[in-house]
């Protein structure tokens, strides 16, 4: 059974940094598109970062240069590192995955094209609230 836990929210004010990290169990992370997604109150959930199969990275353009997504496969962790902090990074974060094709699993590819709905698998969320 695929879990996904979400750790590492908290406030911060703005201009500050957190680390959040999604420990998996139940596959491994190295062969699985991965993503970091997040949700404001009465906003859509928000594609915020991609890592795909193979270790390809895509960023949506608001977190462009602040926000970087990695992950380690030896120990099955998704992180999302969050620099430059902003008010309207507040949000619940979730880290999402999805097995996709054989092909995407030994290629990569087809990961940031993924909506919300295409992620089988999500955490619980972890919260992160910034302060102006």
């Amino acid at each position: 059974q695929v879990q996904l836990v979400e750790s590492g929210g908290g406030s911060v004010q703005a201009g500050g940094s957190l680390r959040l990290s999604c420990a998996a169990s139940g596959y491994t992370t190295s062969g699985y598109c991965m993503g970091w997604f997040r949700q404001a109150p009465g906003k859509e959930r928000e594609r915020v970062a991609t890592i795909d199969s193979v270790g390809s990275i895509n960023d949506a353009n608001s977190v462009k240069g602040r926000f970087t997504i990695s992950k380690d496969n030896a120990k099955n962790i998704l992180y999302l590192q969050m620099y430059s902090l902003k008010p309207e990074d507040t949000a619940m974060y979730y880290c999402a995955a999805d097995a996709g094709t054989s092909w995407e699993q030994r290629f990569g590819g087809n990961c940031w094209s993924r909506r919300a709905s295409d992620f089988a698998y999500w955490g619980q969320g972890t919260q992160v609230t910034v302060s102006a």
